[in-house]
């Protein structure tokens, strides 16, 4: 802490992306100067100073070098959290195909950040009173059906129990499931997963539901539940970036420190010609500092 102010890792993410140019931003932001102080971690090469540099970028590199530069930022910058050298990590965005090319195995910045501190993680985007919570995340849609498990929704509902408590300082979590099935099975003639699996795991872990997937959202918006755990990527993701895309804030809980990241991927096709918009990267700054302030 410096001044009261929370000290945050950012890491640069892509550098052939946007990542670069919205942490420019942010560090010439004053609202995000008074909530934190940043500690900028990535390749040298790029449009920023850089304060933690893990190599070398090269303008026209090939994916390889940016997927394992934007990893070895993320290392570094978990390295330094979990030294208590920061309070919190922002992360850009990372092209996870990139990140394979380039030596790093984990399919996106939760798993790699679940390897790294040894923690069992789960992925909640933010955007106001909407908070959604992913069951399962980066696998294919025909692997939901085994990767779904008890185990798996016991696990995904005490990390979001534990996060809301601790972090957002919501003592009694209100959580939904979201059905697996349209209308949640309708009684069996759609799929029996969520009268067999979800409906029984909600009762013996103090969750609500499940409940449609067009229509649980649309509650939790309105506030009645504190969060939404969606059972695979697509449905939970979609469902807050219609809602509030740009807005929203990636927020890894379980970790031993605040990870957020925003709402939207590398943009590849506008990086480098100065309008990407930065609002979900400043509001994801602006949560880690509150959120590490605590």
């Amino acid at each position: 802490m410096t001044g009261g102010r929370p000290r945050l890792a950012v890491t640069l993410g892509d550098p052939r992306g946007i990542g670069p140019e919205l942490v420019a931003r942010l560090l010439a932001d004053g609202a995000v100067g008074d909530a934190c102080e940043l500690l900028v971690v990535g390749p040298r090469g790029t449009e920023v100073d850089v304060h933690e540099p893990v190599g070398e970028w090269t303008p026209g590199g090939g994916a390889a070098l940016a997927g394992r530069l934007a990893g070895d930022a993320v290392i570094r910058a978990t390295g330094l959290a979990m030294a208590g050298a920061v309070q919190g990590l922002v992360t850009a965005p990372l092209d996870k195909h990139a990140l394979l090319l380039g030596g790093h195995d984990a399919p996106g910045h939760t798993e790699l950040l679940a390897e790294l501190t040894g923690r069992r993680t789960a992925m909640m985007l933010a955007a106001g009173a909407l908070r959604v919570v992913l069951a399962t995340t980066h696998i294919p849609l025909r692997a939901v059906h085994d990767a779904l498990t008890a185990d798996v929704l016991r696990e995904t509902i005490t990390t979001t129990r534990e996060g809301l408590r601790h972090w957002f300082g919501i003592p009694e979590p209100r959580i939904a499931l979201c059905a697996l099935n349209p209308h949640a099975g309708d009684g069996g003639r759609f799929g029996t997963e969520d009268e067999t699996l979800l409906a029984p795991v909600a009762r013996e872990c103090g969750a609500l539901g499940p409940f449609p997937a067009d229509t649980v959202f649309v509650r939790a918006k309105r506030g009645e539940f504190d969060a939404v755990i969606a059972p695979y990527h697509d449905v939970g993701m979609t469902a807050i970036k219609v809602a509030a895309f740009g807005e929203g804030v990636n927020v890894t809980l379980g970790l031993p420190f605040p990870r957020t990241s925003p709402d939207h991927g590398t943009a590849l096709d506008i990086a480098g010609r100065g309008i990407a918009d930065p609002a979900s990267m400043r509001a994801a700054t602006l949560l880690c500092a509150r959120l590490a302030s605590r």
